[in-house]
């Protein structure tokens, strides 16, 4: 078996960047050692798009936010869903990792990142949300570490506490959709979100470490939960650690 060989690597606030590469079309994206992703495995990120991107209906021009970019997996699976007229507004806190999407990357996702549907913004997604005007958004899809999981005791976290997810559902459309991808499951977001959103929660079946994804709509007068166990959404997707602000999708 060959080798991982180091393409780039780069300091960040939670330690070394790497991008590694195994023979023509394996990739690893590491901090401080530790595995973010990998080209090997990405179902989950799929999924959480597809999920997202049906919960909206069809919509002709709708205006979809993404975060982060990661690999890009989940950019290109929302772009195969969303109409020629819609706008991804792709969010990612480190520049580097846009770059790598745009190069060594691309060729994962047929050049995601360059459709013309695409803008790309090198910013924290939690001040793109506190900045947008109400009503912005059809669909807002984070994809960032751990997910709520990692924010189980921090009722004002930035993305998943309790004042985050009022900004959230304002800058959302009356019947926008509101989708995470978490680790695992977190009770206590559960219990924060379904204050100003209808939420269902989605997980796969069987074996092993089941990640979560939660799709949510603005809650007009109609039940605040229910479950929907999903068996299609079930891969491993990374070890334990970082933090918000990951460079990965």
């Amino acid at each position: 078996m060959q080798p991982w060989r180091t393409i780039e690597s780069v300091d960040t606030a939670e330690g070394q960047l790497d991008l590694r590469q195994r023979g023509d079309r394996s990739f690893l994206i590491t901090i401080a050692g530790r595995v973010l992703m990998t080209s090997e495995a990405h179902r989950s990120e799929k999924d959480l798009a597809r999920l997202a991107t049906a919960a909206m209906g069809d919509l002709a021009r709708p205006h979809v936010l993404v975060a982060g970019l990661g690999m890009g997996y989940t950019l290109r699976a929302a772009l195969d869903c969303l109409p020629p007229a819609a706008k991804v507004t792709v969010v990612e806190l480190n520049p580097v990792v846009v770059t790598w999407c745009a190069g060594p990357l691309a060729t994962l996702t047929d050049g995601a990142t360059s459709d013309k549907r695409v803008t790309m913004v090198v910013a924290d997604v939690a001040r793109v949300i506190a900045d947008a005007r109400p009503g912005t958004y059809d669909a807002i899809v984070l994809d960032l570490y751990e997910g709520p999981f990692q924010s189980d005791s921090r009722a004002h976290d930035p993305l998943f506490g309790i004042a985050a997810l009022k900004r959230t559902a304002a800058a959302l459309k009356p019947e926008g959709v509101f989708a995470v991808w978490s680790e695992e499951r977190s009770e206590a977001f559960e219990e924060r979100v379904a204050v100003d959103f209808q939420l269902e929660r989605h997980r796969g079946a069987g074996g092993g470490r089941r990640h979560v994804i939660y799709v949510a709509k603005p809650a007009i007068g109609r039940p605040r939960f229910a479950s929907r166990p999903d068996p299609d959404i079930r891969e491993a997707r990374r070890p334990s650690g970082g933090r918000r602000g990951r460079p990965r999708s």
